[in-house]
């Protein structure tokens, strides 16, 4: 829920000293977003060059400002690795004695490494959507794969009609298509691009897949060529002729067994990098009562857009997205605030924080908080900056209000001098950093100006960025971390339950269970990182760490199996959930309620 905090009544100010700057050598946050947001980081994604010059530019700047590593620690940068992609390295096809390879076949991302022969059966374009009462499909309705390898057709048909597309496209994703092949009992999947569907014949590029974990069967890519070869070597017809019967939307156009055995030899390479938090203390790094106030904002973006989570259009989608707002505006906001801070004595000491990996998935500061650099009772607060760069109308967002009754009080009392239109948001539960330690029960709060079209595009660029604004929320942020430091008490932690805004269209609601996931550790299954207060999960007994391995009759070997999991239960309607902790296989029964 959000509301106003303009006309409340004005409450009497704890005194602050002015917060002031200590050398000429810090940045303004107009140098921070420029130097961030510049073709030379090439859109700093993870692990990439323009990443590392990125993090030189933070420790730079914190050391003017007379930071030092957090105790414990001997650089600003603490280093951790993710999955940055996958490689194919080799994997071939053999079909009636001859091998096809590079060009003909190729791993897709998800893939798990392994050979396997079998049978080819023909599944049609792979799709099972669940019957919702006014449209319902199912590509295996009539077949048997069991232990037998798959052939799909990439998309969903080209003729259907716009509503039965819009009902299919949310289950075309291709380790949908993996997950349901496997479900059926295949036990691998080759996936075609129909000669009547867009980049006819052409291989599916080897994409970057953020969890990178695999789907649990061998899934590769074949030419047009090689799919001609299958369907000539069984004497059914062609591709062609199948697809424009399936495009048609005729109800007899089914799948069908190609009677020809092959063998798939999948071979695929996880790559490792590491990607760097840059941490830093502001106060005495000697003192015994660790009672620190955080503030942190992610410094990464997604480079060229190859991650798929660009927003550009075709033309565009391999251009640099700056990442001006997403999220140098909230590097120059914390840095700002440090530079205010950096000469204050305060009650309690400032840790500085930049992320990296939140476009992945928040894979930086989960790594941070689940390591043992810091231990949650050491943390005070939790401050967070995402895109506070493109203020309008004076209206500031604070969202995650709920983690602390205390939290209401403080920034109405604060924002008397700031005089913002501030919207209050109670949900913790955020797509951001401060969700990592909401889920180690550390208040938060994060700051938000609100999205815009040029997020996640190449057109969000410095010259967009309100800096006079953007100054004004560094300000108030410093205000808010000097009372936090300086009151006798750290704020109070409240488990609440998610609040959620408008849910929007109909076709994008979904059952909720009350899980969080823990986006950043790779496992088979689904680790929990926590469960909302008050929801399914937590009435059926899950905790924070336990190892979701079903849901109702599906397997669970990640998160986006269990994201389509989600797809097929009903509100209301119990489900057997299995889970591991500590080891030990325990079966509970969760009951789904519906989205608000």
């Amino acid at each position: 829920m959000r509301k106003s905090l303009l006309g409340l009544s004005l409450l009497s100010l704890l005194p602050v000293s002015s917060l002031v700057a200590v050398s000429d050598s810090i940045g303004t946050v107009e140098q921070h977003v420029n130097t961030l947001a510049a073709p030379e980081m090439q859109g700093r994604m993870t692990g990439s060059p323009g990443a590392a010059m990125a993090a030189d530019y933070i420790a730079e700047q914190l050391e003017a400002m007379g930071a030092e590593p957090i105790p414990g620690q001997d650089d600003f940068r603490i280093p951790f690795e993710f999955t940055a992609g996958t490689v194919d390295e080799g994997s071939s096809l053999k079909v009636s004695g001859q091998s096809y390879g590079e060009g003909k076949v190729r791993a897709l991302s998800f893939s798990d490494a392994d050979a396997t022969e079998g049978e080819i059966v023909f599944a049609g374009y792979g799709l099972k959507v669940p019957d919702s009462g006014d449209f319902g499909y199912d590509s295996y309705a009539t077949l048997d794969v069991k232990d037998k390898i798959v052939l799909v057709l990439r998309y969903i048909p080209e003729d259907a009609e716009p509503q039965f597309r819009r009902a299919m496209a949310r289950y075309s994703g291709l380790r949908y298509k993996a997950l349901t092949a496997r479900e059926a009992g295949a036990k691998a999947i080759l996936v075609v691009t129909g000669p009547r569907s867009p980049n006819a014949g052409e291989l599916i590029p080897m994409t970057f897949d953020t969890a990178a974990s695999g789907s649990g069967i061998p899934a590769a890519t074949i030419s047009g060529e090689v799919a001609d070869v299958l369907f000539q070597s069984a004497g059914k017809g062609s591709l062609e002729e199948a697809q424009k019967d399936l495009d048609s939307g005729n109800p007899h156009a089914v799948g069908f067994s190609l009677g020809v055995s092959v063998k798939l030899d999948v071979k695929l390479r996880r790559e490792r990098r590491k990607g760097y938090n840059v941490v830093a203390l502001l106060g005495d790094t000697e003192r015994e009562d660790k009672d620190f106030v955080m503030l942190g904002a992610h410094y990464d973006h997604i480079g060229t857009g190859r991650s798929g989570n660009s927003r550009a259009t075709d033309l565009e989608a391999t251009d640099i997205h700056y990442g001006a707002d997403d999220n140098a505006s909230g590097v120059a906001a914390v840095l700002d605030v440090g530079r205010q801070l950096a000469e204050r004595d305060l009650g309690r000491a400032v840790v500085l924080a930049f992320w990296s990996g939140e476009e992945l998935g928040l894979i930086g500061s989960t790594a941070f908080a689940n390591g043992e650099v810091l231990e949650a009772d050491e943390l005070a607060a939790y401050l967070n900056f995402d895109m506070v760069g493109r203020m309008r109308d004076n209206k500031l967002m604070l969202q995650a209000i709920g983690s602390s009754p205390d939290w209401p009080k403080m920034v109405e009392q604060l924002n008397v001098r700031a005089g913002f239109d501030l919207m209050i948001q109670q949900d913790p539960y955020l797509p951001t950093d401060s969700s990592s330690f909401n889920s180690m029960e550390v208040p938060t709060m994060n700051f938000f100006t609100g999205s815009h079209d040029d997020y996640h595009t190449p057109a969000d660029v410095a010259e967009l960025i309100n800096f006079e604004d953007l100054e004004r929320v560094a300000e108030f942020g410093a205000r808010l971390t000097a009372r936090i430091a300086d009151a006798e008490a750290a704020p109070e932690f409240e488990l609440v339950e998610r609040q959620r805004q408008d849910a929007g269209s109909r076709d994008t609601v979904r059952a909720y269970t009350g899980t969080i996931p823990d986006y950043g550790t790779e496992i088979e299954g689904l680790l929990l990182g926590g469960v909302m207060a008050g929801g399914p999960a937590e009435e059926a007994g899950l905790q924070k760490g336990d190892v979701i391995v079903q849901f109702g009759e599906q397997k669970i070997a990640n998160i986006y199996d269990y994201t389509y999991a989600l797809d097929a239960v009903k509100v209301d309607v119990p489900v057997q959930v299995i889970f591991l902790r500590d080891g030990e296989r325990i079966e509970v029964t969760l009951t789904p309620r519906a989205r608000k």
